[in-house]
């Protein structure tokens, strides 16, 4: 690990670079400056700690203070299946990132075992520096490829977390529509898939079209607008609905629990379900 000052657009903030001691500062700087570094690093600014993948975008982020705590608005909402299932068994997440939604899920759901599947060897080498829990008997963390995972014969899950995004956007393995009814296979026959999809308008539209053609109509969207994202939650099977009253009882109650905003969540969920 090298630590430097950072380029002009984030000081005084300090960079940790997967780099060998007595790396050139300055070409490092420069590299970053004109977005031709090609790995994961982190910025340290005041009490967060980030992952970038360039200077322009933050790829997750974590409370010195409070590392398990969620951030960033769109893994706040993209906790929102807790509405239709808060007990899930067996987690799937696609995504590793700085490990705001593993250690959240781990920290909070202490009956259900966790997957997490991070192709990139980069970021998974800040595994220590965002806290993320050593393996354990329900906790475990693959270096692996999740597209060919989620295609193999391994057990069934409650919920698939899909927050697998690269520099641009979503990353381009998950556009093939194959992906999607992999994920469908994937799940139980009462599971959820949740999907983070950023990037450019297009490229949203044409994967939440893919997940309509696997899914049909048995969706839910929920924009996260603080962060340019938008949430897709899709089922394997129409999930159980509550009129408004029981509805808002119901998030009150998961509030309470969780410590996150439930009741708004459910009011600005978009239903696609028939």
């Amino acid at each position: 690990m090298f630590e430097i000052a950072g380029p002009a657009p984030l000081e005084p903030a300090r960079l940790r670079l997967l780099e060998p001691p007595g790396s050139s500062e300055a070409e490092l700087q420069r590299r970053l400056t004109q977005g031709t570094y090609d790995k994961p690093f982190i910025v340290d600014s005041g009490p967060l700690r980030l992952l970038h993948f360039d200077l322009d975008n933050v790829q997750s982020a974590m409370f010195h203070a409070d590392p398990d705590a969620l951030c960033l608005a769109y893994t706040r909402k993209m906790m929102s299946f807790l509405l239709f299932n808060s007990e899930p068994q067996r987690l799937l997440l696609l995504g590793l990132g700085g490990g705001s939604l593993a250690k959240f899920c781990y920290r909070h759901l202490h009956t259900a075992h966790i997957t997490v599947l991070e192709i990139d060897p980069h970021v998974m080498a800040f595994r220590d520096e965002f806290r993320v829990p050593a393996d354990d008997q329900r906790f475990r963390v693959l270096n692996t490829d999740g597209v060919y995972y989620v295609a193999s014969r391994s057990e069934r899950q409650d919920v698939i977390l899909v927050d697998a995004c690269d520099r641009n956007g979503v990353a381009p393995a998950l556009s093939d529509p194959h992906v999607y009814a992999n994920l469908r296979r994937k799940l139980a026959l009462r599971g959820i898939l949740v999907m983070n999809i950023c990037g450019e308008g297009a490229d949203v539209e044409g994967h939440l079209g893919r997940i309509c053609g696997v899914f049909g109509t048995n969706i839910i969207t929920l924009p996260a607008q603080e962060d340019g994202n938008l949430i897709v939650m899709a089922f394997r099977t129409p999930p159980r609905l509550w009129d408004g009253v029981r509805l808002d009882r119901h998030a009150r109650n998961l509030a309470d629990r969780f410590g996150l905003d439930f009741p708004r969540y459910a009011r600005k969920m978009v239903y696609g379900i028939a």
